[in-house]
């Protein structure tokens, strides 16, 4: 199992008044973080998840590093998921040795029926072996989604079979702590997020 260990706690970023809920933005100055900061910050539900090894992995028990991304989604996502999945593995790529051994990445499926522990492992390896996949029972989840504010609810069967999933498509920052005090939009670049991580490893 992939889990990374680190004694230090991510300190809070300066409060960004901004007028969306996302930072969104190619035009943000240099300088300026990206991502929306969450004040107050929200607090990571402890309710345990399945990573792909079967073991129980928490948001807010198992995510000692300084800094660790999450995002929900599913393997099944026509789009946004391989998306925001490959700015995080092409962010991971940005940083040094010594800058991803304070960083962990983190994916939530939102569809545990389809989603099973060997199909989650797949998928994340395609984009970074390093990448934690998580799946676990849907009531779980979506009691962990909700204390990131992620929706998540199963459509109807559409008319090929199968079905969509709705789902958040932010990346959360989560501390030692077990808050959340950032979050990017889908749209965040890598070289945006590589940005702003580092800023947040430099508070840390």
């Amino acid at each position: 199992m992939r889990r990374g260990r680190s004694g230090k706690a991510l300190l809070a970023v300066p409060v960004l008044l901004l007028a969306t809920a996302c930072g969104g933005g190619a035009g943000a100055d240099a300088g300026e973080m990206t991502g929306t900061v969450l004040d107050p910050p929200f607090e990571v539900s402890a309710t345990p998840l399945v990573d792909t090894a079967g073991d129980a992995y928490s948001l807010a028990d198992d995510t000692e590093k300084d800094l660790t991304l999450v995002f929900f989604g599913y393997t099944n996502c026509p789009d946004i998921c391989g998306q925001v999945m490959a700015t995080l593995a092409g962010t991971l790529t940005r940083l040094s040795d010594e800058e991803k051994d304070r960083v962990d990445v983190v994916f939530v499926t939102t569809d545990a029926p389809r989603d099973t522990e060997q199909v989650v492992e797949a998928y994340v390896d395609a984009f970074d072996p390093e990448i934690i996949g998580l799946t676990g029972d849907m009531d779980d989840i979506i009691e962990v989604g909700q204390s990131l504010a992620v929706g998540i609810e199963t459509g109807e069967k559409l008319p090929g079979g199968g079905y969509d999933v709705t789902h958040g498509t932010r990346i959360y920052a989560v501390d030692p702590d077990d808050q959340s005090p950032m979050m990017w939009d889908h749209d965040v670049s890598q070289a945006q997020l590589t940005r702003d991580v580092l800023t947040l490893l430099d508070e840390g």
